[in-house]
Order: structure tokens, then sequence, then C-alpha cells
């Protein structure tokens, strides 16, 4: 063990764990503890020629999804003037004939909102019969497009706690149900600064569980002739007027295709997740033009979306856009957020997003993951709180199933390690723009021996806990660290990750 990770064992009060060694399968038994979780594939980030910048047909999204194996799909329109006007309601006909179309996905109609004074979430819930009136009522409401709000000013920032102080109190009122909030690449453009994501979480707790902690536009970094020559994820931005001026420059690009506020061990996320309180990361596809794919836009007047609020249905060209605007993936064929549900509904998705029973992978990288955590003769999984004795040991369990099959990129992808991430649990932080947390480290690292389909287990104990901590588990097909993607080189298939959400360790 390094001088460094005995200095963050000791400064969390938790002693020098026991040496970490691969176990084999039969010597855990996760049976009724860890793996009683069917876990789903989903998107919560897709849009169709509703927005003024994509092109699919739902039944397009719903189809692509299907095909690459995902389970659950949210249609996220972005909010505009001549959305809110004209293509709510018919959007929720085609999502009512996608979900009669595909009874076995589980699908909701959503929005993608225009934050004030800052940039993009996802908000998604349950209205019945009422779902596209409460949607417009939302985005006529509270999006900066339709109020004049986009500048990051006070004024525009306590409109956006409006906003979610209104989705809390109409699920309150049982005017709609279980809504959803998830900040959309959070770091793209720099315009939501830390305090603002500490002040969403808290003004709508269970609602506003976390961000993207990888944006979906992935192939946008393929290198030309055969892509785009861009940036993973759009992160190819500078510092603009509205955005926070406390943020590097290495903010503004993706690190192994995710975002900054994630990769960064002891970075945002970690300063967020040292607070004691939940904030879940997801990963999607962004979808608006799949690259590879054969449907293409018709050609229509600059001004089409302005006068109609809907593009013509894509016609199939019969070759391959390769180099297609935004280049994303369809659901589920690049970007995978993992759900753990108990019973496969839209509650069941619900409940386990809210729970913080998630993880992500970036192509395939690892097919089946799971995540345990034990002491004081009890045992929680991602996104649970373990309490314990203090001076107890808490056993981190981790069972992995490596990819089998190639993957988009035309290879199978090896995990060549995966590492074991902790840090203090010190309480809300006194800098609402805290962006660090200097006691998060990588506390344990394995590097499994790779054979397609092989189920790996690992497992680390801290010894004598002494403070309340977190964990998590993320894996890569090769860096130690993440490291800033290349504009112009960045094939997305070359440089995977996964990550876990986390567990917290409170002691009692």
């Amino acid at each position: 063990m390094t001088t460094d990770r005995r200095r963050f064992l000791k400064g969390a009060g938790l002693a020098a764990a026991a040496a970490s060694v691969p176990l084999p399968a039969p010597d855990l038994d996760f049976s009724g503890r860890f793996d009683r979780y069917q876990w789903l594939v989903g998107d919560h980030h897709t849009h169709s020629q509703y927005s003024y910048d994509a092109m699919y047909r739902i039944d397009d999204i719903a189809r692509g999804g299907r095909a690459h194996g995902a389970d659950w799909i949210v249609f996220t329109d972005h909010g505009h003037a001549e959305h809110e006007k004209v293509s709510v309601e018919p959007t929720e006909a085609d999502f009512l004939a996608a979900r009669r179309k595909y009874p076995d996905l589980l699908l909701w109609h959503g929005m993608e909102w225009n934050v004030p004074g800052a940039e993009h979430a996802t908000v998604f819930f349950q209205a019945g019969s009422e779902q596209a009136a409460k949607l417009r009522e939302f985005e006529r409401a509270f999006d900066w497009r339709l109020t004049n709000s986009e500048a990051s000013n006070p004024a525009n920032e306590a409109l956006a706690l409006r906003a979610l102080r209104w989705l809390a109190a109409e699920e309150q009122a049982k005017r709609l149900h279980a809504p959803v909030v998830l900040i959309n690449h959070p770091l793209r453009n720099g315009r939501v600064a830390p305090h603002e994501l500490r002040a969403y979480r808290d003004a709508a707790p269970g609602i506003v569980i976390g961000m993207e902690g990888a944006p979906g536009a992935q192939a946008d970094g393929f290198p030309k002739p055969l892509g785009n020559g861009g940036a993973r994820g759009g992160y190819v931005n500078n510092p603009g007027p509205n955005s926070w001026p406390g943020y590097p420059a290495e903010a503004y690009r993706t690190h192994g295709g995710w975002d900054w506020a994630t990769a960064k061990v002891g970075g945002l996320w970690d300063s967020l997740l040292a607070e004691g309180k939940p904030w879940w990361i997801t990963t999607n596809s962004d979808s608006h033009y799949n690259r590879g794919d054969t449907l293409v836009r018709p050609d229509v007047p600059g001004d089409w979306y302005d006068t109609t609020g809907k593009f013509p249905d894509p016609i199939d060209s019969g070759v391959p856009q390769l180099a297609a605007p935004y280049a994303d993936f369809y659901p589920g064929e690049f970007s995978r957020t993992y759900v753990g549900v108990t019973r496969r509904s839209l509650e069941g998705v619900l409940d386990g997003l809210r729970a913080g029973r998630i993880w992500l992978t970036h192509g395939g990288l690892v097919q089946e993951l799971e995540v345990g955590v034990s002491g004081g003769g009890s045992s929680v999984t991602l996104g649970g709180r373990l309490r314990v004795r203090r001076g107890s040991d808490v056993t981190v369990v981790v069972r992995a199933r490596l990819a089998s099959r190639p993957n988009g990129g035309g290879s199978v992808p090896r995990l060549a390690r995966l590492d074991v991430v902790a840090g203090p649990v010190t309480g809300p932080a006194a800098d609402r723009d805290a962006m660090t947390a200097p006691g998060t480290r990588v506390v344990e690292s394995f590097e499994p021996r790779w054979a397609p389909g092989r189920q790996v287990v690992f497992r680390h104990t801290f010894r004598n806990v002494r403070s309340p901590f977190y964990v998590r588990v993320r894996g890569s097909n090769g860096d130690a660290e993440p490291t800033p993607d290349v504009i112009g080189q960045a094939n997305p298939f070359e440089d995977l990750w996964m990550y876990a959400n986390p567990v917290f360790v409170d002691l009692c």
C-alpha cells in the first residue's frame, strides 16, 4: 500500500485495509443480498423530429433502442417556443403509439428543459391523460427559451428553483407522479456552477437526483475521414459570458468520454458525495443523428421547424452516415445506464433511479456488474447506506462479467483494471462552490485476468472504521486515470470506462 493511500485511510478514520485479492466466485455468497435485482438498460436523453436539431420519429428511437438492448427510454425533445405551441400533443400521440407497438419497452414522454440561468436538464414524470398538458404548463412557465431567462444571474437561478419546487408541489398535490430531474452535460459550456447543483439538489430532494456522468454524442469525436473529427460529447467549447468563471480549461473537455466533474477523482462529483447526500450519475445517447444510420433528414427550408414545430419523416438513403450532425448513437448502442429493479415496470425503474442502484458503461466494457458493501451483519448495494458501529470492518465485494462479444468498434473490449475509490464524508460544504474533495483516493486497484465472458470477483476490506465515508467503483480498458480527449482524434471505442454509483457508510 502506498504512503498516499495510508494517509487517506488514517485521515478518514480507517485502518489499513487487508490485502485485496481476487477471489473465486464460490467463496462469496451474493444470493439474496446483492444479486436480487434485475438490471435494465436505459436512456433518459433522446431527441426526435419534434426537436429543432434532430430528425427521428419517436418510433425510430424506440425501435433502434430496442434493437440495441435498451429496456427503458425517455423521449426528451427540447423546450422551444414552437415546440410548446404545437409539438407537445403530437409527440404524446406518437409516444402512446410507440407504447402500444413495443409493449416490452418502458417508455416516458419527458422533455429537455432549458434551465433558467444554466443549460439543460432531463425532466420526466407521469401524469396520465394530463401528461401533455402538464409538460406544456412546465415548459411555458419555466423554460428559458420561453421566459427570456437564459443569462446566468441570481434572478434566473431563482426561477430554476421555483420550477423544481413546482414539481414537488404538483407531486404532493397528486397532479403528477414521480418527477425526476437529471442535469445534462453539466460542464459542456461551464454554465451550471457548483452552487447551482447544490441548490437544485436541496430544493427538491428525491426529484433532482443527479447528473450525466458522461454526455451523449460520443461518436462526434471519430477522426476524419470516417467521422466528424469533433469532440466526444460535443465538448469543444471554451468559457462564455454565461459560464461560471471558476472552472479550469480542462473542465470543458471530456476525459475518456466522461465529464470532468465525474472523471476527476476528488473533483466536483466527489465534493458533492463528501457531503453525504445522494447525487447519482448516468450516461445516455442524446440521440439526434446516429452514426452509421442510413436515415437522413429531408432537405427543408431553414425556417421549417420555426413554422411547423416538426421536421418531415426521415428517409432511408441506403448509405451509412459516418459524419452525421452531432454523431450520436442509438439508446443502448454505446452508452448504457443499468438500473437495478425489483420488478420490470415504470415504477421499478423509477425506484431504482431514485435509490441510486445505477452503474454505467461505454462500449460494452463490462457485461454485468454487482457491488456489495457489508459490515456489522448487514449488506447494501449501489446507492445504499450501510450503518455500522465505530470500529467495525467494512468489506466491498465487486463481481463483474467480462465482455464476450464485439462492440460497435468491431472488437471485444478488455477490462484492464477495476478501482475502488473512497473518501470521507465531511458534511455540508461551507463553500457552496466547492469542487474538490481532498480526502478522496483510489484505495485499491485490481487487474483482472482477461478471458471473454469470464466472471471476476474482488474484495477490499476497510478495517476498524472510525469515521463515515463513501465508496465507489470504476474501471477502464487501459488508462490509470482518465485523460482529456483530443479534439479530432477521439475514437470512443479506444478509451472505455465504466462507473458505479456510491455506497455510503454511516456510523451508529
